[in-house]
């Protein structure tokens, strides 16, 4: 049950906290005083958007608080498991808006995604406005009404599973064809930039070396030159600095048996010595290797010219680059002729996934059949005991081809209000008042199979009055025996009805207007009613049948 709610700063309400009781309660209030607005306030913390333009005083925060006593069951615990959510009881949905209009939502005080506030505030409590009569008339409210009876959640789960994976293959499929089909119009392209760049022969580092070659290939008359040069210099047996050397460390050898110095002296000539000896013989072991060759330049330069036209046409800058782009055609060749056998694979997990769909299908059409007579049957009760013995009440399943998000089945709402007429869709042949008691009755079946822990209805006695006004209260009154039922109301019928009675008002003075909601002792809910009944200022005989009312409805 919705135990206490806490609006500040909303609207005209700067602030409001109301503790609600068990059982049946209604609210009234004149039009105006703001019934609306609280409720507006209520879906907040049920996963309503808004933004800063709700806030009262622009310059504060916004903060809509629900507590929610619940009964620990499976359902609840498994969400506040999978959302990793402490489960405590009350139940605590707050909603809190800035002056910028961002919102933030907690759970018990953590803080959560508006997507989770409003699936478990669905979980806590149905409000139902005067405008959702209108869903009687649409075609998934009737599935639902007809699965919320059936109450076959696990069944429905295990079907939009499969559905969701059936999906999931199919759009898979229809991209891969895509693919596939693009792919082919190109591959004639892919084979022949594959085939170019595979009859390159390209290597990892080829480039680098090959330019190398080609600068040595252009110089080498100058580097052949300049090696015997070198070798002249130093091995020339004349004048070569290799001679020099040599008397140099004897000369020095001799001295060093009278001068300790020289014997230094010797040892790095001698080092010396050696050195340019091992780079005479590395010049002239160059130079006999280096010899002109155009033949092999000019292979040089054809290669160098190959490349550097691949790099240009294929903007790359290196050998390694078109390798990659080399690789990467024949990954788009390979897959060309692998997209027929991976479409073959799909088409069969989709073929398999659509046998299991027909199944699970097939099991929610058995269900939803099994369960239309009882469904039929408390709805026609209640619609009896609303004052329409002789509606007509009927549904038809029909099962289409294609599969949809809740199974193969179309559910179809007939009625007819008296036995004469024949039975058409809802939404053509209902009045407003019809629509009222018949979502009322088909409300008061389907609340308990749904197990909610309350219910608001937002004036659902629109176009009602008189006796079926105190039917209506009387069944308001039942369903209050298994759930909460808060009802906003203004009849003074089903107000006499409720188990505990809540007044919205409306005080104005020179700062504006504000909302408040008082709840009623009994001699208070006697004028209220009786202003209901009369006016603002009620006669001595509204008094009366206002007392009537309450003690009718106390002895039920």
């Amino acid at each position: 049950m919705l135990k206490n709610l806490t609006i500040k700063n909303y609207a005209i309400i700067k602030h409001l906290d109301v503790n609600f009781d068990r059982g049946f309660c209604v609210i009234t209030g004149e039009t105006g005083a703001g019934k609306s607005i609280i409720m507006g306030a209520l879906a907040l913390i049920l996963g309503q958007r808004a933004d800063s333009s709700v806030m009262n005083d622009k310059q504060g925060k916004c903060v809509v608080e629900g507590r929610f006593d619940v009964e620990k069951n499976n359902q609840l615990e498994v969400f506040f498991a999978e959302n990793e959510l402490d489960f405590e009881i009350p139940v605590i949905l707050r909603r809190e808006i800035n002056s910028s209009g961002k919102s933030r939502a907690f759970v018990n005080d953590t803080p959560v995604q508006l997507n989770i506030l409003r699936e478990l505030g669905l979980m806590l409590i149905d409000i139902h406005s005067q405008h959702a009569n209108l869903d009687l008339g649409k075609r998934q409210f009737q599935l639902n009404v007809l699965d919320w009876y059936c109450a076959h959640k696990d069944l429905l789960v295990v079907y939009q599973n499969l559905y969701a994976e059936y999906q999931t293959l199919q759009k898979q499929f229809e991209q891969l064809n895509g693919l596939a089909e693009k792919s082919k119009t190109d591959i004639d392209y892919f084979e022949f930039q594959f085939k170019q760049l595979d009859e390159a022969r390209l290597i990892e580092g080829e480039q680098g070396e090959l330019e190398l070659e080609q600068e040595l290939l252009n110089h080498s008359e100058e580097i052949k030159t300049g090696l015997d040069s070198v070798c002249r210099l130093l091995d020339n047996e004349d004048t070569g600095a290799l001679l020099a050397i040599k008397q140099s460390l004897s000369v020095l050898t001799k001295l060093s048996a009278f001068m300790p110095q020289a014997n230094e002296l010797a040892t790095r000539a001698e080092s010396t010595l050696i050195e340019l000896r091992d780079i005479a013989d590395e010049c002239e072991q160059l130079a006999e290797k280096t010899a002109h060759d155009p033949g092999r330049l000019e292979l040089v330069t054809d290669r160098l010219n190959l490349l550097y036209s691949l790099e240009q046409k294929h903007h790359v800058e290196s050998v390694n680059e078109l390798i990659a782009l080399r690789n990467e055609f024949s990954e788009k060749i390979d897959a060309v002729a692998s997209y027929d056998l991976e479409l073959e694979k799909l088409a069969k997990a989709i073929d398999k996934q659509r046998t299991l769909l027909a199944d699970a299908a097939l099991k929610l059409h058995k269900s939803r059949a099994g369960k239309i007579d009882g469904l039929l049957n408390e709805v026609s009760t209640y619609l009896h005991q609303l004052g329409m013995p002789n509606a007509l009440f009927n549904i038809e399943l029909l099962t289409k081809e294609q599969f949809g998000p809740a199974g193969t089945d179309e559910v179809y709402f007939m009625f007819a209000a008296n036995k004469a007429g024949q039975p058409e869709e809802i939404n053509k042949v209902a009045s407003g008042g019809e629509l009222s008691r018949l979502m009322l009755a088909i409300k008061t079946v389907v609340a308990k199979s749904k197990a909610l822990p309350a219910i608001i209805f937002d004036e659902i006695d629109t176009g009602i009055s008189g006796e079926i006004a105190l039917k209506m209260g009387n069944i308001l009154r039942q369903m209050a025996n298994h759930m909460q039922v808060i009802n906003i109301t203004h009849l003074p019928q089903i107000a006499s009805k409720g188990m505990s009675h809540y007044m919205v008002y409306k005080t104005e003075d020179q700062n504006g207007a504000e909302t408040g909601i008082v709840k009623l002792n009994n001699n208070e809910r006697v004028v209220e009613i009786a202003k209901m009944l009369s006016g603002e200022v009620p006669h001595q005989a509204a008094i009366d049948n206002a007392k009537m009312l309450l003690d009718l409805s106390v002895n039920q």
